[in-house]
């Protein structure tokens, strides 16, 4: 596996972001969606990295800075083709030493609830995150919640 920016004009991850953002809106009541679009990852503030085998997309994964010692993973998809790979645990590897060379503190992560989450959470709380509470500009509800990894 390959991990490597994203390049926003290539084909399969404008097909992935795609499923990323309708999987998000069919299964988040209205309102509770804040994946970020194509605009959204191309802001400064904003690292979008990309998994691939070869010439084959595997996944996505960005990193929003909420500040000097705060980071905020978004968009992490894997291709449904593609589950199962260590894909995602990948992505996540390189999110995360990304902020630990930034030198954040901490890295939060908004999510929905239900089934659909739960592959999700499992590879967080795997990996350390914990839940805690709302951060940012982010509000609670029954839907979605908070996680949390410090790093420091």
């Amino acid at each position: 596996m390959n991990i490597k920016s994203g390049d926003f004009d290539d084909p399969q991850i404008r097909e992935l972001l795609r499923q990323h953002l309708q999987g998000m809106a069919e299964t988040s009541p209205p309102g509770h969606s804040f994946a970020l679009d194509l605009s959204g990852l191309q802001r400064p503030d904003v690292t979008f990295l990309s998994v691939w085998d070869g010439d084959t997309l595997l996944a996505i994964g960005a990193m929003k800075e909420l500040a000097t010692d705060h980071g905020e993973l978004k968009s992490m998809r894997t291709r449904t083709d593609s589950l199962r790979r260590g894909a995602a645990t990948a992505m996540l590897e390189a999110l995360l030493g990304l902020a630990r060379q930034r030198g954040y503190r901490r890295v939060s992560l908004e999510t929905g609830s239900g089934e659909a989450f739960e592959p999700a959470l499992a590879l967080y709380r795997k990996h350390g995150f914990q839940s805690g509470d709302a951060f940012a500009d982010y509000v609670g509800s029954d839907f979605n919640q908070f996680l949390h990894l410090d790093l420091a």
